[in-house]
């Protein structure tokens, strides 16, 4: 059914018109506690066997929204009722700022991936903290903030920006990303080069410790899928050195192979993510496995379509996993299916439990 609609209706509309049509439905639903209550139950059963332990936070599976799809903390209880075990929300930055011109979002659909070029549009790290703060939440949610970079502010005082929206937000995050591996904004991958990347990790990891006391925030870096081997071992080893507690990989890509697309559309500016970052996502996902084993929690995103492909990361060496644009083409019933084909592929499996298939295929490749 979902298809029929997203081919005769949502197809035929801007992305980013079809996005804030189906964000505020799912806002609405979540809005009525009977409709929540149905919803929930029917696209969201739980499986047991599924319950996940990370960064310190006990879930209900492994599987995330991935930070970009809400933007600004609207509708965590919508996408919890849809059935997703951890939400991302973000990217935030320190200031509001409007994000890149319109049109900025682009479907590819024969390639099942998007591009985007938003540009970090949002409301701010103060508005999202207060509604943060005000919420009253509907299910028990586990709940990652993700920040970045403003983009009138120079690299050079990049630290200070991060700074403040941690400072802000990261009393009301059950975990923390520092974001610094968008293409959309001039200047913040260079962030990843670990001469900068040091200082701003300290700085970021600092202000969480000072303004929340009575608990330790979860701090995690998010990289790109785009990094030489040489440079994804650099971070990994940063990450382990600054005691971070883990990394994402990876964010959305800039490279355009093998695409079938109309060129007209793969020429398009801006961040690939779907099916065409498979591949590679799961690459870096391995490499980060081997150097740094169980020491950091990894997040693996980009290009996860099925259960399958989630499993995958499992046994590659990730505890959690996120979603974005698979939902887009997949609708509402995808996380239902997800949970339903993870539990049947832990059952058929020689493990126990989910946290013993973590890294277990990179362990045996690795010498």
């Amino acid at each position: 059914m979902y298809k029929f609609v997203f081919t005769a209706f949502f197809k035929r509309m801007d992305p980013e018109q079809a996005h804030h049509l189906a964000f505020a439905w799912i806002r609405l639903a979540a809005r009525v506690p009977v409709l929540r209550t149905f919803v929930a139950a029917v696209l969201a059963p739980r499986f047991e066997e599924l319950r996940t332990e990370a960064l310190g936070l006990r879930m209900h599976g492994p599987f995330g929204l991935a930070a970009g799809f809400d933007k600004n903390a609207v509708a965590i209880d919508g996408m919890t009722m849809l059935g997703f075990d951890h939400v991302e929300i973000g990217t935030v930055t320190g200031e509001a700022q409007p994000g890149n011109p319109k049109k900025r979002l682009f479907r590819l659909v024969a390639d099942r991936a998007l591009i985007n070029r938003m540009g970090f549009n949002n409301e701010g790290s103060a508005a999202v903290a207060e509604r943060l703060r005000t919420r009253r939440p509907a299910f028990r949610a586990t709940v990652g903030v993700n920040i970045g970079k403003t983009k009138i502010v120079p690299e050079s005082e990049a630290a200070e920006d991060y700074v403040k929206s941690a400072e802000r937000l990261a009393r009301h995050a059950d975990y923390l990303v520092v974001n610094v591996s968008s293409p959309n904004t001039p200047g913040l991958c260079n962030l990843q080069a670990t001469e900068s990347l040091r200082p701003l990790l300290t700085a970021v990891r600092e202000a969480a410790d000072r303004t929340v006391t009575d608990r330790r925030v979860p701090l995690l870096v998010k990289i790109a899928p785009d990094l030489a081997d040489a440079d994804i071992d650099a971070v990994a080893d940063l990450a382990v050195e600054l005691g971070l507690d883990g990394i994402i990989a990876s964010n959305t890509t800039i490279t355009r192979a093998d695409l079938t697309s109309a060129p007209s559309l793969v020429e398009e500016t801006g961040g690939l993510s779907g099916a065409p970052l498979k591949e590679r996502s799961l690459e870096v996902l391995r490499r980060l496995y081997a150097r740094v084993g169980d020491d950091l929690t990894l997040i693996g995103v980009g290009g996860i379509e099925d259960a399958e492909d989630a499993w995958q990361r499992i046994l590659a060496g990730a505890t959690l996993v996120q979603g974005y644009s698979a939902f887009i083409y997949q609708g509402p019933f995808w996380m239902r299916s997800m949970h339903k084909g993870l539990a049947a592929r832990l059952r058929t499996s020689p493990y126990a439990t989910l946290a013993e298939a973590v890294g277990a295929d990179t362990r045996k490749a690795t010498p």
